[in-house]
């Protein structure tokens, strides 16, 4: 079951560098727990804000190439929710996004150890969403009731009704920013695989 997870999108990529700044913790670096616990908090909110108002965005059919990475990043992820090959996050997008988390760090906390704390719990967050979005896309029971609601409420979004539960992880952005309802009081979309059709 994970040797998929492991082989698509920047999921390796991304385990090998918290690896690497574990061990290197481990033997000469200070420990930066708030800056590991900020790092994925920086991410689980960027989760919602990307998923909301970029991965949703209206396509851009003016500038086509803008329009591929609507395609790759979400749009056909909508169309055939099942394909692992759209399910991850890609490395060319997460990459540059860590790169400008670890510049406005660094600007903040100017230490190689600082920014490396906030760059692996950023990573690590990222791979924990990663993981609870393949669980939610494949034919696999989760053995917690929360791991089953999480997926439940993930399902809801790409089946029922693509306008609502943005959060993948978790649902606190959506009561915040009012896209939560309770699946029973929502209304169907027939846009659901065809975003903006």
């Amino acid at each position: 079951m994970s040797w998929p997870f492991w082989k698509h999108g920047s999921n390796a990529a991304l385990g090998f560098f918290c690896l690497a700044v574990a061990a290197m913790d481990s033997f000469s670096w200070r420990v930066h727990p708030f800056l590991i616990a900020l790092g994925a908090l920086l991410f689980f909110a960027s989760e919602y804000g990307f998923h909301r108002y970029a991965f949703h965005a209206p396509p851009m059919h003016r500038v086509k190439w803008v329009l591929h990475l609507q395609h790759r990043l979400h749009y056909d992820h909508h169309v055939d929710p099942a394909r692992l090959d759209l399910l991850f996050m890609p490395l060319w997008f997460v990459i540059p996004n860590l790169a400008l988390t670890g510049a406005v760090a660094w600007l903040i906390w100017p230490q190689p150890t600082q920014v490396a704390a906030l760059l692996a719990g950023t990573s690590a967050a990222i791979l924990y969403y990663e993981w609870v979005h393949y669980i939610a896309h494949i034919p696999y029971r989760p053995r917690t009731p929360w791991g089953r609601w999480v997926k439940k409420y993930h399902l809801w979004h790409h089946f029922k009704n693509e306008q609502l539960w943005f959060g993948v992880t978790n649902p606190s952005f959506d009561f915040v920013m009012r896209s939560y309802k309770p699946v029973d009081e929502a209304a169907a979309t027939r846009t659901t695989r065809n975003l903006h059709g």
